[in-house]
């Protein structure tokens, strides 16, 4: 698994951000972290950087992926990312509570209909209600949106399984596969392939969670100091950013380019995104059932208590759209 150390390295070692100076020049350019860098869902630096959307508005994006929340979160704290992209919402919040310099930038997923849990087709589990606690069950890193809805399964379906983390989508199919880990996790596109090959079986979704369906599950974050010394480069980034959105399910050329960096069908990927990533789901304007969101953090002992008022107006920090 790739650690937070390589993160680091491929970004580069940095000042800190509060010492640093900022002339007009560094501003142009933010170093994003993202969390599972070719799912859908995250394309909108990568593909919008590609398309010259992010130059139209005087930016140079350099994109690193990471294998989850954990890393993105750990390489924005410390400075070496100004933007985290698919961090779990709740993790986002444990941080911010903890004292880190995170501030929510902007829902990036409302919903976790987008994720999903799967076994072996030869495995004898069928549903999570199979499950035992000695079974294995997969999320990303501490922190993200998986983590959050496996300790869902757990705390509010009642499922007996060990929470494992196992990074990305490829690394976890690679323990499935081999009997490392019983229970995997995805997103789509990945692992659909697999699944009409009749490789594997989906046991569950996100969306099983009933208190989760609604909510905004995933965020970008932003390091505070950043936030103070590039403000202006980045609301140019969030412009830009909701434009590579709309464009990314207006233009077919934008899954045409999707289809050639990650070599799956044009046709399979519009699957994917009506079935699971709709553009609603993407919405960047309005954190979703804020309120749910802080209920169930502290219920999955993501926060000790719920945030007050003051403090929910210092992390959220979501420009208005223009």
């Amino acid at each position: 698994m790739k650690t937070f150390k390589t993160v680091a390295a491929a970004l580069g070692l940095v000042v800190p951000l509060a010492l640093a100076g900022t002339p007009a020049s560094a501003e142009d350019t933010l170093k994003l972290v993202i969390g599972q860098i070719n799912n859908w869902e995250n394309q909108a630096p990568t593909l919008g950087q590609d398309a010259g959307i992010f130059k139209k508005h005087g930016l140079v994006l350099e994109n690193v992926g990471s294998q989850g929340a954990g890393e993105t979160l750990q390489a924005v704290i410390s400075g070496s990312a100004d933007i985290g992209a698919g961090v779990g919402a709740a993790g986002a919040m444990r941080a911010f509570s903890k004292g880190a310099p995170v501030r929510i930038l902007a829902p990036m997923f409302t919903g976790t209909g987008d994720l999903y849990w799967y076994v072996k087709s030869d495995s004898k589990i069928k549903s999570l209600k199979d499950a035992t606690p000695e079974t294995t069950i997969a999320y990303s890193t501490n922190g993200s949106s998986s983590n959050n809805i496996v300790v869902a399964f757990i705390s509010e379906l009642g499922a007996k399984a060990k929470p494992t983390a196992t990074g990305g989508p490829p690394g976890t199919l690679t323990a499935v596969m081999s009997g490392q880990v019983d229970i995997g996790w995805a997103a789509p596109p990945f692992g659909l392939q697999e699944i009409k090959d009749g490789k594997i079986r989906i046991v569950a979704h996100g969306s099983d969670v009933p208190s989760l369906r609604g909510q905004t599950v995933r965020v970008l974050v932003v390091n505070a100091n950043a936030l103070k010394t590039k403000h202006d480069a980045i609301l140019r980034f969030m412009a830009a950013y909701r434009e590579a959105v709309d464009w990314m399910y207006s233009d077919p050329k934008a899954v045409e380019m999707y289809s050639v960096k990650i070599k799956r069908p044009i046709d399979l990927l519009k699957e994917s995104m009506a079935k699971f990533q709709p553009k609603e789901a993407l919405q960047t304007d309005k954190f979703a059932d804020l309120d749910g969101a802080i209920r169930d953090a502290v219920k999955l002992k993501f926060l000790e208590k719920p945030l007050t008022k003051e403090q929910i107006a210092e992390l959220m920090q979501i420009p208005p759209r223009k």
